[in-house]
């Protein structure tokens, strides 16, 4: 009866408010150990007494439901589980909704994510799938009234269908525990074409640097210069598959090493006891397509004789056409060879007088408005006598063509399939003009080999291939708008920028297959000369022993060798010195350097770290961040903390030898570390690429404002945005010498370069869109400094707290939670993602309920397929 009062009283203050009447309500009760439940009015206990029922859905109290069984959970948090006195263990039971494919969503502003929100300790797969976790009141009240009003967003399809609290028994706990502390990990060995490879990522609370009002981190005293840099590289890359996972005895190096060889790149043994070298991974890498290129070219004649003009006519609107004159000029900069063409704005008086088809190889006809008539007769005249045409939703049509509107298709998302000279259809995303082609009484009756359609029944023509004239003149007409960016400024909705981003690299490689088409080169690129190096302190009290050093290296002839190259130290650079790949000259006075990219300041003011990241050797070119540390890591002492920095590098290292191009605008860079063998890191050297990729996610999340900038961890070892596109990545070389491993840790990810895919000031640009916000776009310097000194801090309390104390971090950013996967291939087993084991491998879930621990053996994890397919020979 009492509770009884209690609800009404708590209706009659709190009825309009069902987030208050939660909160009020949990805080209140929680004491009497009763049960919280959040479930459709259908699935109400019986016995339960409702206090809100809203939209279909209820919040009631019922008696208290404990857990006294949890053999058939599969655990995340190694130990096991750990709860609170002051938090709340529930169950959330989440049913699929559709079936595998890549996901798109449509947000809200007041979408509540349910990892922001809670703490997963173990789940059960299957249908309904069920997640126990732990949250404090607050948070728990806020999923439970998120979920009332159908705000409550979970990860990989799932929708929530009920949330309850429960009661896990103190003595189920221990049991876990000691079940924990004898039995060994279970081994899956399924063969080889579904062998697996798993790894984690642990979490970390850094707040380092400071905000800035335009470009975050870009304040600095006057009178100093600088710039930012970083090198970019893939996957951490793994080796053979172990015959059974056991735990590290330290007794035996041999032991130690066959552990670690299942995740790290390479070990080579450098100490005096005879251990074998183990063998080297070759796995799948990723790159990013040059997006740093310069927009003018270098004025060679082109085949034809004609000047290698390309000319840009956008129309007579004297206020739209400087917006569309940088859109266009900028993706056909991107996209064809910058030595070969130049790019000139053709005005609407020029277009109408000058002789301008003299000396044009392409005209680029955008805007929406009608063509004037002199222009038209013009343009007509140009293509008869030979003349290309470009046409990016355009009114422009030869005689022939006819165009319709649709306006159903204005500034709409559409799905587009688009045809080419030779391979497979492409299906793409884009932004519709409105228009559409339809077939004239004079339209040529064989057209040419593009062309571009929507992905419908009515197959509405959106791009055409027009030959004019008997001269070889001939158009490509596109009514979507292929010029145009994915981002707010275009775009209305995230799902809408989803779709566009997700084939924005597409969207390049049509545009070039029809520049192609038309007679211009796009595949010629300018490789950027090497530069010298330097050698920068990014601390005062790291330029005693930096100095002592030198001094060193200067007295034993100042030249440093490695396998792959020759540093030579210099106090200065001069013209006359050669720059090579294999011979490269390090300038050791600071007072030299000065870099538009790389701001030292800025770098030194967000770098809180006790020893990484303290020395930095830049360049603004160099072949490999990766190379220049393999020389320098066994003759620097440790207390430096050496960092590679990079604006540019040619040839970047990605997993198994694959090569990482890296844009203007990417954060890149090779950081040293040492671990200790006999250390809980050193036991388990597999966490280190994981600690990598969570720290660049955490540098940003726990800058001040950005916390909802939706960066995240995909395994094994990527930077995602969400669960769409790859921006970043980590690689790792390790060698073991006596008892302490040297390990270069190299990452790469995008922090300006908008394309050919995304990066980070993207997220940040489309935050601002969707939440009225104001955040200030982010450097790769001050990304830099952030990123490693986030690393420290988990480093550190991964040696002090063990995989615990980084895993529930980890789990708050990866995008696998709860994620089904297919072993080998489309036919191949099915099987639950469940979490990492205490070494760092992957755990899922198998039909029948057994939990096992997947061995990598290069294996990579293809998220488009939902697949974990083995490494191609």
């Amino acid at each position: 009866m009492l509770i009884t009062l209690c609800y009404l009283y708590l209706w009659a203050r709190w009825g309009r408010r069902p987030a208050a009447l939660v909160r009020i309500t949990v805080q209140r009760l929680r004491a009497s150990r009763c049960s919280f439940t959040f479930c459709v009015a259908a699935a109400r206990p019986p016995e339960a007494r409702v206090c809100l029922s809203r939209g279909g859905r209820v919040f009631c109290v019922g008696e208290s439901q404990s857990i006294e069984d949890l053999n058939k959970w599969a655990l995340y948090l190694v130990p096991p589980l750990v709860l609170e006195a002051e938090h709340i263990a529930f169950v959330t039971e989440s049913v699929w909704v559709r079936a595998e494919g890549p996901r798109q969503s449509s947000r809200t502003e007041a979408i509540v994510k349910w990892s922001d929100c809670c703490l997963p300790l173990a789940c059960r797969p299957g249908d309904p799938h069920q997640l126990i976790a732990k949250a404090s009141v607050d948070d728990f009240s806020k999923l439970g009234a998120a979920f009332m009003e159908d705000r409550l967003q979970m990860a990989n399809g799932l929708i929530p269908r009920k949330i309850v609290s429960v009661h896990i028994q103190d003595s189920t706990l221990q049991e876990l525990k000691d079940q924990a502390a004898t039995e060994p990990a279970l081994s899956l060995q399924p063969g080889p074409e579904s062998a697996v490879q798993g790894e984690p990522d642990p979490g970390a609370m850094a707040h380092a640097g400071k905000d800035d009002q335009k470009v975050l981190g870009a304040e600095r005293p006057p009178g100093r210069g600088g710039g930012s840099g970083h090198e970019a590289a893939g996957e951490s890359s793994q080796a053979e598959c172990c015959t059974e996972l056991c735990g590290l005895h330290l007794s035996s190096c041999h032991e130690c090493l066959e552990l670690e060889n299942s995740t790290i790149e390479s070990i080579r043994c450098a100490s005096a006891e005879d251990i074998p070298d183990l063998p080297y991974d070759a796995g799948g890498g990723n790159g990013v397509a040059d997006a740093g290129r310069p927009e003018r070219g270098a004025g060679s004649t082109s085949l034809t004789g004609k000047a290698p003009n390309i000319l840009l006519y956008v129309g007579p609107d004297a206020q739209e056409a400087p917006g569309r004159l940088r859109q266009v000029r900028s993706v056909l900069a991107d996209c064809v060879d910058p030595d070969g063409y130049t790019l000139y704005h053709l005005p609407e008086e020029s277009a109408r007088r000058d002789p301008w088809p003299d000396n044009c190889v392409l005209l680029v006809v955008a805007g929406g408005e009608p063509v004037s008539e002199a222009v038209h007769r013009r343009v007509l005249a140009y293509l008869a006598q030979g003349g290309k045409v470009l046409g990016l939703a355009s009114s422009f049509v030869p005689a022939g063509c006819q165009l319709t509107s649709r306006a159903a298709l204005q500034g709409t998302v559409q799905s587009l399939v688009f045809s080419g000279t030779g391979g497979s259809p492409v299906r793409l995303s884009v932004l519709g003009s409105g228009r559409v082609y339809k077939q004239g009484p004079g339209e040529p009756t064989h057209l040419g080999q593009l062309h571009g359609c929507l992905d419908g029944a009515d197959q509405d023509r959106l791009i055409v291939h027009v030959p004019v004239g008997a001269r070889g003149g001939e158009a490509v007409l596109c009514q979507v708008h292929l010029e145009l960016p994915p981002d707010s400024s275009v775009v209305q909705t995230e799902e809408d920028f989803n779709l566009l981003k997700s084939s924005n690299e597409r969207r390049y490689e049509v545009l070039k297959e029809i520049l192609r088409a038309l007679g211009l080169r796009c595949d010629a690129q300018r490789v950027p000369a090497l530069t010298p190096l330097h050698l920068l302190p990014a601390a005062e009290e790291i330029r005693g022993p930096l100095t002592q050093w030198l001094e060193k290296c200067v007295a034993a002839g100042g030249e440093i060798k490695s396998s792959k190259l020759s540093l030579r130290l210099v106090a200065s650079h001069t013209p006359d010195m050669e720059v090579t790949p294999t011979a490269l000259p390090v300038v050791t006075d600071p007072a030299a350097f000065s870099c538009a990219h790389f701001d030292l300041e800025i770098y030194r003011q967000n770098l809180q770290t006790k020893q990484l990241g303290k020395v930095i050797l830049f360049a603004e070119v160099t072949s490999s961040t990766m190379n220049l540390l393999e020389g320098l890591m066994f003759e620097t002492p440790q207390e430096m903390g050496l960092i590679a920095i990079a604006v540019r590098q040619t040839q970047g290292k990605g997993r198994g030898g694959n090569v990482w191009l890296s844009p203007l605008g990417c954060a890149l860079s090779t950081l040293l570390v040492s671990v200790p063998l006999r250390s809980p890191l050193g036991q388990r050297i597999p966490f280190v690429q994981h600690l990598m990729s969570l720290a660049v996610v955490e540098a940003v999340r726990s800058a001040p404002g950005y916390q909802d900038i939706n960066l995240r961890v995909k395994w094994p070892n990527d930077i995602y945005y969400g669960d769409l596109m790859k921006l970043g990545g980590v690689l790792v070389n390790s060698t073991l010498v006596g008892e302490t491993f040297y390990i270069l840790i190299g990452c790469g990810f995008n922090v300006t370069n908008s394309n050919p895919t995304i990066c980070i000031n993207d997220l940040i640009a489309e935050h601002n869109r969707k939440h009225g916000a104001a955040l200030a776009p982010l450097r790769a310097d001050y990304l830099i400094a952030r990123t490693v000194t986030v690393l420290e801090s988990l480093m550190d309390t991964f040696q002090d707290a063990g995989p615990s104390g980084v895993l529930p971090l980890y789990y708050k950013y990866w995008v696998h939670s709860g994620q089904r996967v297919r072993l080998g291939s489309a036919e191949g087993p099915e099987v639950w993602i469940v979490g990492l084991d205490d070494s760092g491998f992957l755990q899922v879930y198998q039909e029948g309920g057994q939990v096992v621990t997947v061995h990598p053996d290069g294996n990579s994890f293809d998220m488009l397929r939902n697949l974990i397919v083995p490494k191609q020979p």
